[in-house]
């Protein structure tokens, strides 16, 4: 009974959030309530406390890890965007041509995702964006795609995504095996919407925004916190390769140099004059409620888990099919509704490394689905949730505009791997 309350309470909460402006309540309240009613729910209904508060702390320090991470990240941009640090970069791409800006801005977060991570891809992306084009209804076209680019790219690379990086670090997929899988039918994943999207935006011209009219315009140090602001979020990864510490330790490091920084620079000026240049005054300016949003939807998702309502619908999946290439397109769909990360671990609790050893098809087919079944949904990837919250994106505008293009894009992509796998 507790668990179908559970389910119950989970889509009632999911549907606020969807009818966010219909019903007039902001969807970090929905979110936030469902994730507490529903650890309540799971309180109430515990034999002990026991049962449950370990499962929460434990779910809990994953949360905070990707909350610090976002907090973090979205901190050093806006520090970067005080000293117009983005303006610099947009002065070699920018365009009115619509479709020349998305292609540019798409490709690019395909492969930086690569490098870095998705979610900051997605960040920095958005925020160069934002700064240089003014007209909001294609401004979040291309914020749009940069998030389905940034869940392609990412699903390639080791590094480029959370949930491939579970897989890679649990030794079920290795870099080269899956690099040379997976590209291809990353791109596919990605170039589909892209041409879709091209040819409603092909007659449109973009306005776009000023920037300083010359250097002197410029604040103090603009160049020299771009520089170590990108320069530290690119060290983040090989952060965690070498000390094998959590990204969001590194991004706190780089946070934390940013910070000496920005002091020193500004160190003459007086406190009024150089307060908007810290990240002090950055971490007032940052979006709040959408790091709250995505720490409701987590601990709700997190509650489904802890009750075992994912793994027992992985299970009822495996039983009602063999077919390990459908359950796994599956899980990608559902991966749009439901946080990636412990869908993934659900998958990785059925299967042995025994019977499906390293590199397996399954295992890439799993890491595919996951990585980009995401963008199908704004809230279905931390990359597009960071970017609802830095444009105000609504959740029924992606489904109507981009969802059917990110669907597009994951069958396209997955069929390709498919081709791939029997080739």
């Amino acid at each position: 009974m507790a668990t179908y309350l559970l389910i119950i309470i989970f889509l009632a909460g999911y549907l606020a959030i969807v009818l966010e402006h219909p019903l007039g309540i902001n969807k970090t309240a929905s979110a936030l309530l469902t994730g507490i009613v529903c650890w309540v729910i799971l309180a109430v209904n515990a034999v002990s406390q026991h049962e449950v508060l370990p499962s929460l702390s434990h779910h809990l320090s994953g949360i905070s890890e990707i909350l610090f991470f976002l907090l973090g990240a979205m901190t050093i941009v806006e520090v970067i965007d005080s000293h117009y640090g983005f303006r610099k970069l947009t002065a070699f791409i920018r365009s009115d041509s619509p479709v020349r800006l998305l292609w540019v801005m798409s490709w690019t977060a395909f492969f930086l995702s690569a490098l870095l991570d998705n979610l900051t891809t997605a960040i920095v992306m958005a925020s160069i964006t934002r700064k240089m084009i003014e007209d909001k209804t294609w401004r979040i076209y291309i914020v749009s795609m940069v998030v389905i680019a940034a869940n392609a790219g990412g699903a390639w690379s080791p590094i480029g995504d959370v949930t491939t990086t579970m897989l890679w670090v649990g030794g079920h997929i290795e870099t080269l095996p899956l690099i040379k899988m997976l590209f291809i039918p990353s791109v596919i994943c990605l170039l589909v919407p892209l041409i879709l999207v091209s040819l409603l935006l092909r007659k449109n011209k973009l306005i776009i925004a000023a920037g300083p009219d010359n250097q002197s315009e410029m604040p103090q140090g603009a160049a020299m916190v771009l520089f170590f602001g990108l320069g530290g979020l690119f060290m983040v990864p090989v952060f965690k390769n070498l000390t094998h510490l959590p990204p969001y330790l590194g991004i706190l490091l780089v946070l934390g140099m940013v910070w000496v920084l920005t002091e020193i620079i500004h160190k003459g000026k007086e406190n009024e004059d150089k307060s908007i240049f810290t990240p002090s005054h950055a971490l007032s300016k940052i979006d709040t409620p959408s790091i709250l949003f995505f720490l409701g939807i987590l601990l709700a998702v997190s509650a489904l888990e802890t009750a075992g309502v994912l793994k027992d619908s992985a299970l009822w999946l495996d039983s009602i099919t063999s077919n390990k290439s459908v359950i796994m397109a599956v899980i990608g769909i559902a991966s749009a509704i439901v946080d990636n990360v412990p869908l993934v671990a659900a998958a990785i609790g059925m299967y042995d490394l025994s019977n499906f050893p390293a590199s397996n098809p399954m295992w890439i087919e799993l890491a595919f689905a996951a990585g980009t079944g995401g963008s199908i949904l704004i809230i279905g990837s931390a990359a597009g949730v960071a970017v609802m919250g830095i444009e105000k994106i609504e959740f029924l505008w992606y489904l109507k505009r981009i969802s059917w293009l990110a669907l597009a894009g994951y069958i396209a992509g997955y069929l390709c791997l498919l081709t791939i796998i029997q080739a």
